[in-house]
């Protein structure tokens, strides 16, 4: 009985089980220019964002404690529901479209995991433990190993804390890093917590985070089609792959391939991009600037390996305008739009009536009823408002007032209790509808129905 072959679980695994640690070659070519360029331009995007200020404040802010979201100066609050819904079908439609014309672009070029692996992390290591036989040789606790280890602990806290700026800001974080650890000690812990996911990732779990933990990958089965463009081998120019001292039959012509396995050593997730389109393949391009520089070599012409897509390389044009890439776009206008008028016209205060944790009423003698309501007022400005509350069309009810106006700070919500004195016979099955106006000297005016609880009965 004989043995069935064995089958690549992932990239990374060794047929024994035991993870496979890949060390890509790095090779140099016009795509890796241009990502590296794109990379450290995102680095810099990233460190100062939060520091950016759009209309006084940061341009992306994720305040939870506030319970709102900054960004490029506009703000939004839980009470915002629709326009946020809006905004993130927007995004992932944006992705479907982006997916469907160039493929997994986001992962080779923009994706954190990517950028920061290898424009930053492995070209450190690199040139504290060199890489072949050089790097082997060095023994396990050699200085350089644990000063690289330092060096990544460092980078991973750096980067930990320009995470939490976006959910603190800038101001406040750089107080925070001249003040004893536990006056603060959420946002310590926050930090310490993602400097160890960080350091875990970029040092240990590395290329796994794309190939086992990002569902990303899985997904390409319905987000591409044959006219998306991914990276991929021609095998009808390069087979049958020979080396070019090695004899073929006199019948069989030689494919370009030279079999030199460039293109393995130096892909970041490990795999071999001349057996066809796979789930690990990030569109990096890595194995078209090796193969590159191959072909020059050997006074071949370019593209054995390079961006194309299943359509061209079954020797048909590509199409740009398909099905999918006219709905996306007609469906990212029309989810725009709408996100659009949303925003554009979201009131300037948010009045909303709330449930009262105690009695709701008190009968009071001469058949008269004490209820009780709450309004809570949400001022969405960037500056401070008065807001005044008065009883409307209730002349046998009176609205007894705490204080004549109440004043909300911007983007801040305010409680604001009311009391009616109103006879117990308006009552009819324990509840009673008042209208209240709220308005503020800015033109803010809203009438807003309250209803009451009060006896079941009128009083007799």
């Amino acid at each position: 009985m004989t043995e069935s072959p064995a089958v690549r679980v992932l990239s990374t695994m060794n047929e024994d089980g035991t993870r496979r640690w890949l060390r890509p070659r790095v090779s140099q070519g016009r795509f890796l220019q241009r990502r590296r360029v794109v990379a450290y331009a995102l680095i810099a995007l990233f460190v100062a964002l939060p520091r950016i200020r759009i209309h006084g404040r940061p341009a992306l802010l994720i305040d939870l404690g506030a319970r709102e979201l900054s960004a490029f100066g506009a703000v939004f609050r839980p009470s915002d529901g629709t326009a946020l819904m809006l905004f993130g079908l927007t995004i992932v439609l944006a992705v479907f479209l982006i997916t469907a014309l160039f493929g997994r672009v986001w992962c080779g070029w923009a994706c954190p995991q990517t950028v920061y692996l290898e424009f930053v992390f492995r070209p450190l290591e690199r040139r504290f433990l060199g890489t072949g036989a050089k790097r082997d040789a060095l023994p396990r606790f050699h200085v350089r190993r644990i000063a690289l280890v330092v060096v990544y602990a460092a980078l991973a806290f750096g980067l930990a804390n320009v995470f939490l700026a976006y959910f603190v800001g800038t101001d406040r974080l750089e107080r925070w890093v001249f003040e004893a650890p536990g006056d603060h000690r959420g946002g310590f812990l926050l930090v310490v917590g993602v400097s160890a996911l960080m350091f875990f990732d970029f040092a240990y779990f590395r290329e796994q985070t794309c190939i086992v933990a990002c569902p990303y990958g899985r997904l390409q089965t319905v987000l591409l089609d044959p006219q998306s463009l991914i990276v991929a081998y021609d095998a009808t120019r390069g087979e049958p792959r020979a080396q070019p001292k090695k004899r073929l039959p006199v019948l069989e012509q030689r494919g370009a391939c030279v079999d030199c396995g460039a293109c393995v050593t130096t892909c970041p997730t490990g795999i071999d991009i001349r057996e066809g389109l796979q789930m690990e393949c990030i569109g990096c391009a890595q194995c078209a600037d090796a193969c590159d520089t191959v072909m020059d070599k050997l006074q071949q012409p370019r593209h054995l390996i390079g961006y194309t897509s299943q359509r061209e390389l079954e020797r048909k044009p590509r199409q740009l305008l398909r099905l999918r890439t006219l709905v996306y776009p007609a469906l990212l206008a029309v989810i725009g739009v709408a996100f659009a008028w949303s925003v554009g016209t979201r009131p300037t205060t948010e009045v909303t009536v709330l449930r009262l944790s105690g009695p709701a009423f008190v009968e009071l003698a001469g058949g008269r009823v004490a209820a009780q309501a709450q309004l809570r007022i949400e001022n969405a400005t960037d500056v401070v408002r008065h807001y005044a509350v008065t009883l409307v069309d209730a002349p046998d009810a009176k609205l007894v007032a705490i204080q004549p106006t109440w004043q909300a700070g911007p983007r801040h919500a305010i409680t604001v209790p009311l009391a009616f004195e109103l006879a117990a016979t308006t009552f009819a099955g324990g509840t009673r509808v008042v209208h209240v106006r709220v308005d503020d000297a800015a033109g803010f005016s809203r009438v807003v129905p309250i209803t009451l609880l009060g006896p079941e009965r009128g009083a007799p």
